[in-house]
């Protein structure tokens, strides 16, 4: 007997892999298109394919699949938080099926780089909630295999670059600030919160300008996504600089699942002490002679 993905049990074979993710993948493209679909459903037509599998391993496998999926840039579907011990067999599948896969390139694709207006928040009462604890840090030999995965797609990363979703999520920002402080009783500072990346433009290392109630400088980053909480986001240098210079001060506040139900957590601090920081690209320059 052996344990594959968080589950006792015999290894997974090629054919049940390459069910599980083409099932996965099935709904991945409904969801970016739109389309209501049942899980318990999927899962109860896809255990009657795999009759040596039960609804919970192929609960797990799916979560594999998320982890595996925001390594490569790409999108999970909602509900299936990513869980690690990822099989090499499940990489290779999931880049093949993938790669493969032109209608969910093209859904995808849509729906990140669609337009996002400010949601109509009346109750920002529970808005906010508690910083998650994702199980989704795959060991490094899985790492190095899904680097050598030859499909790789930047779909969160072309989501991180829809200004008008980071717009929208800003300015719900400087709503939620406003009200903050007005429950605080700091009325006298709502006036003085700025959308410092709209008025000052992106280079000084955070989105809004707002502040504590005894009046010191809150700086806050925004990052703004249509997914889960535990979906990966992009931070640039100078963003992780000045949460290092700024460390009091400095507030990073993640909306999640914004077109639909959206919320927040924040970071406060440094970057580095609450995320890892994963170098995504280098920007080379000719040393000369």
């Amino acid at each position: 007997m052996a344990i594959e993905d968080g589950i006792a049990g015999e290894s997974w074979s090629a054919a049940e892999v390459e069910a599980t993710v083409l099932a996965y993948l099935r709904m991945l493209r409904m969801q970016e298109l739109g389309q209501t679909f049942v899980k318990a459903q999927v899962i109860r037509q896809l255990a009657n394919q795999l009759p040596a599998r039960n609804t919970g391993a192929i609960e797990y496998k799916f979560r594999n699949i998320s982890a595996v999926l925001h390594a490569l840039g790409v999108q999970s579907v909602s509900g299936y938080k990513p869980l690690a011990n990822v099989q090499k067999l499940l990489i290779d599948v999931v880049g093949d099926l993938l790669q493969r896969d032109l209608a969910l390139d093209q859904a995808a694709i849509r729906s990140v780089e669609t337009a996002a207006e400010p949601p109509l928040i009346t109750d920002f009462e529970d808005f906010v909630v508690g910083v998650p604890s994702p199980k989704y840090r795959v060991n490094d030999a899985a790492t190095a295999a899904i680097q050598r995965v030859a499909v790789k797609r930047d779909y969160l990363e072309r989501e991180a670059r829809n200004r008008s979703l980071g717009h929208a999520g800003e300015l719900v920002v400087m709503e939620f600030e406003a009200r903050r402080l007005f429950t605080e009783g700091a009325k006298r500072l709502i006036d003085r919160i700025e959308h410092t990346s709209k008025l000052k433009g992106d280079g000084l290392g955070y989105d809004v300008l707002s502040y504590d109630a005894d009046g010191r400088e809150r700086f806050i980053e925004v990052k703004t996504t249509s997914y889960d909480a535990e979906t990966p986001f992009f931070v640039s240098s100078n963003e992780v600089g000045f949460s290092e210079e700024a460390v009091d001060q400095f507030h990073l506040y993640r909306l999640f699942d914004f077109r639909k139900n959206p919320r927040m957590f924040a970071l406060n601090g440094p970057i580095s002490a609450s995320c890892l920081l994963d170098p995504v690209s280098y920007r080379a320059t000719l040393l000369g002679s």
